[in-house]
């Protein structure tokens, strides 16, 4: 048994696991990192989606559908752009949350490892 487990041991606390207590990447991260990759496809998604439109006035003149195509052009415009904005917040939020818990982890591990050195304490 090594530090912690020692302590646990000691107390009758059962002992289990490795002592690898890991938060920070991962799935933190990765999340942020699909977020902004979504907000991005979105994005030009978004930027072909009025282009793709814009003939079909003109050359669908006179047809019920033109005004149905702009409605939905109207509504998918709204969406995609809600979609971006979230995108957005939960690229910052979820990074935070990833670097909260690394800085999180370094104040754990060095207070650990001064504990294994029989120092416990000084190097917090």
């Amino acid at each position: 048994m090594q530090g912690w487990q020692e302590v646990f041991a000691l107390s009758g606390a059962p002992v289990s696991g490795e002592g690898r207590l890991k938060h920070s990447g991962g799935p933190w991260t990765g999340a942020a990192g699909t977020a902004e990759s979504l907000r991005s496809s979105t994005n030009k998604s978004h930027g072909r989606l009025r282009p793709a439109h814009a003939g079909v006035a003109v050359g669908a003149a006179g047809f019920s559908a033109v005004a149905a195509l702009s409605e939905v052009l109207a509504s998918w415009e709204t969406r995609l752009a809600a979609v971006r904005v979230e995108c957005a917040y939960l690229d910052g939020a979820l990074g935070r949350v990833a670097k909260e818990l690394g800085e999180t982890d370094v104040v754990v591990e060095k207070s650990v490892r001064a504990v294994n050195a029989g120092g416990a304490g000084e190097d917090r």
